[in-house]
């Protein structure tokens, strides 16, 4: 599978993710198209995001500079407001701005490698972790949305640990979420879990605490788009539910995520802009709500799991 995103030929090459499991690819050359790609989901997941803004960034470089590049760096880093890791990127790639266009592609270009070496760090440190809370066994793991490597750039945070695990021969099945109402866990996560040859199983979102109730997993394992300076967590809408049966079973609720995912000028959930997409998403008319993120309290994560740590939230 190629990278979700990456630099080719002057160009930002993303997999379309409203295509999947069509595997195409898209060119992109200006930062409105760009934007429109990340308001569209062509390209999502919060590492994936910060990559798409540190490029886009790079791509405006080249015609602009001073204030006309700070300002087409703002409204690129505000697409989307939820996750965190595409102002990182903005600003990441921003910070070179003063050094000229190749200084920002190359700031740009470290932060995808950055992306790739954190992700496989991710996955064992996380493979290690439920290895220790479930024992060395093979697991039954529970998914929300796409945390693998469409997310990111490859090999994914959450969809990361499991493949460490299936490396290691401990994955027995995932059970992935359909993941409403765009459908990343049974388009996106079940098409990388099958080329991997990883056992798995799609349900209905509202199936999910059910599952866990009947004791058909061992452990629940999602990424993360904010995570605020207490441990709160913000992820796909569906993922509280999860927690919540989680905490009630008594098994682990895992949270894998880069550092860049971790945000200490948001305190707390509260303060987590939880973004509100088109009611035509749910309803062919007329009004609905469609809150693209939920918010899970620290207090029912079990640890969140970075390239750097294990972070046990209290």
């Amino acid at each position: 599978m190629p990278r979700a995103i990456d630099w080719v030929d002057g160009r930002i090459r993303l997999v379309d993710q409203t295509a999947l499991p069509r595997l195409t690819t898209v060119d992109i050359t200006g930062v409105d198209e760009l934007i429109d790609a990340i308001r569209r989901l062509v390209v999502r997941g919060a590492p994936a995001l910060g990559v798409a803004g540190a490029l886009g960034v790079a791509l405006a470089a080249r015609t602009q500079k001073g204030a006309d590049l700070a300002a087409t760096a703002d409204r690129l880093a505000v697409a989307r407001p939820t996750a965190v890791n595409l102002t990182v990127g903005v600003r990441h790639a921003m910070a070179a701005a003063p050094d000229g266009p190749g200084a920002v592609l190359a700031a740009a270009l470290a932060l995808r490698d950055a992306d790739i070496a954190a992700c496989h760090a991710i996955g064992d440190r996380g493979a290690d972790l439920l290895a220790q809370l479930c024992g060395p066994r093979p697991l039954r793991l529970h998914t929300h949305c796409n945390a693998g490597a469409l997310a990111c750039v490859e090999w994914g945070t959450a969809l990361g640990v499991v493949r460490s695990l299936h490396q290691r021969g401990q994955v027995d099945l995932v059970v992935a979420d359909e993941t409403r109402p765009l459908l990343q866990g049974a388009r996106i996560t079940a098409v990388e879990l099958a080329a991997e040859d990883i056992p798995h199983r799609v349900v209905v979102d509202g199936a999910g605490a059910s599952i866990i109730a009947r004791g058909l997993v061992d452990a629940v394992v999602v990424g993360a788009d904010r995570v605020a300076a207490n441990g709160d967590v913000a992820n796909k809408i569906g993922t509280y539910p999860l927690a919540l049966a989680a905490a009630r079973a008594g098994i682990p609720f895992v949270v894998a995520a880069p550092e860049t995912t971790v945000d200490p000028a948001t305190p707390d959930g509260a303060a987590i802009e939880i973004e509100e997409r088109a009611a035509d998403e749910v309803l062919a008319g007329g009004p609905a709500w469609n809150p693209a993120f939920d918010v899970t309290p620290a207090d029912l994560v079990t640890a969140i799991v970075t390239e750097e740590r294990v972070w046990r939230p209290e």
